[in-house]
């Protein structure tokens, strides 16, 4: 009996457009960032209801407040993944460079009576030399010993606030950004769309800053601490240096958020100054996936997203209504986000930009088994 077998040519030739194809499609896949980045430039002008995720059009005022502080919030966890997913540095003190630019910028418009485009720089600039200073300081430990000595300086700087010295912080209230000092495209309700496309560039920053300082050489080192330090050195490289200059950059960028988080809104409040808000940013990190390059950010977005609708959730009459069993812990907003964290981390370890290659991989996994049965006689 004879078998008909394909020549190789014509093999060849078949394969051909499929491979064709295959690379066209990667190569359209590059530019899905700048697809995204226009749809987000443009959703201030769409009128476009999203039931259940916000409450009316997506271009309505409340909605875009929401959806700037979820981008900011998704910068600021990129940010912060250099020194966590990067680097390999667990910081608690993240909240005291994010708040130095809140404060710093509030401070000098209220005090020297600069204007704002001055008072943000010098804002900025004292930021990176505060994280320089603490830097320089905290990296003399690793381990666990660096987490807590930037917990304390967190702490430090959080005293620091609710004393109030000289009346600058405002203490538990914290002081409201004077509006005749601020550009005045962005302050008013009619100005929401300009405060969500300056989130939008905030975000944009920090994803080129971070991806350039990632993919260059000192990048590269940064894997290498977090892989092995130990190996690093041994190649005649002193980790101290690398690890500081990712703690500035984290710090810079963070300061500069913190400076997008006072137009935002419209203040420098002592909630962004204590540990549970450095907390909030690892939780960010966690949930979207450490070390990769759209998890922080997603996970940002996610987590502030769920914290305010969820709140709404809490408050919300149908929550009212239900037992008491199940409306105790559904009035609590924490409890909500404590739970959702718990199930994708149980879920999806790894975090949830993970997700798609999972269910590429179930999908390819199911495929090769019904291929398996439908072989066997």
């Amino acid at each position: 009996m004879t078998t008909a077998t394909q020549p190789r040519g014509e093999a060849r030739t078949a394969d051909h457009p499929r491979a064709a194809r295959a690379g066209q499609l990667r190569r359209a896949a590059r530019w899905w960032p700048a697809l995204l980045l226009v749809v987000l430039f443009t959703v201030p002008y769409s009128a476009l209801p999203l039931p259940g995720l916000l409450d009316g059009p997506i271009g309505s005022p409340g909605n875009l407040q929401l959806l700037a502080l979820c981008l900011l919030f998704g910068g600021l966890a990129t940010g912060y993944d250099l020194l966590l997913g990067r680097t390999g540095l667990l910081s608690f003190g993240h909240a005291l460079y994010f708040a130095a630019g809140t404060y710093v910028t509030n401070a000098i418009m209220l005090e020297a009576g600069l204007p704002f485009a001055v008072s943000a720089l010098l804002g900025l600039l004292f930021g990176v030399a505060l994280s320089a200073l603490l830097g320089a300081v905290s990296l003399r430990v690793s381990g666990i010993g660096f987490s807590m000595v930037t917990l304390a300086f967190a702490q430090a700087g959080s005293i620091l606030v609710q004393r109030d010295p000289g009346g600058i912080t405002g203490g538990e209230e914290g002081r409201a950004a004077p509006t005749d000092q601020l550009p005045a495209s962005l302050v008013g309700i009619e100005h929401t769309a300009n405060l969500y496309w300056l989130a939008l560039a905030y975000l944009v920053v920090v994803v080129c800053a971070v991806q350039w300082a990632v993919r260059s050489p000192i990048g590269r080192v940064w894997e290498g601490i977090k892989e092995n330090e130990r190996r690093v050195e041994v190649l005649g490289l002193r980790p101290y240096g690398f690890k500081l200059a990712a703690f500035v950059l984290a710090g810079g960028l963070a300061a500069l958020g913190g400076i997008v988080y006072l137009l935002l809104t419209g203040g420098a409040t002592p909630q962004t100054t204590t540990s549970d808000f450095t907390l909030s940013l690892l939780v960010m990190v966690v949930l979207g996936g450490s070390g990769t390059r759209w998890g922080p950010l997603l996970g940002g977005i996610l987590y502030t997203w769920a914290d305010h609708r969820l709140g709404d959730l809490a408050d919300s009459g149908a929550v009212a209504g239900l037992p008491a069993v199940v409306r105790v812990p559904l009035s609590q907003p924490l409890f909500l986000l404590g739970a959702l964290f718990v199930a994708v981390i149980y879920l999806l370890p790894g975090g949830v930009v993970r997700l798609p290659a999972r269910l590429r991989a179930a999908r390819a996994s199911r495929v090769a088994t019904s291929h398996q049965e439908a072989s066997q006689p």
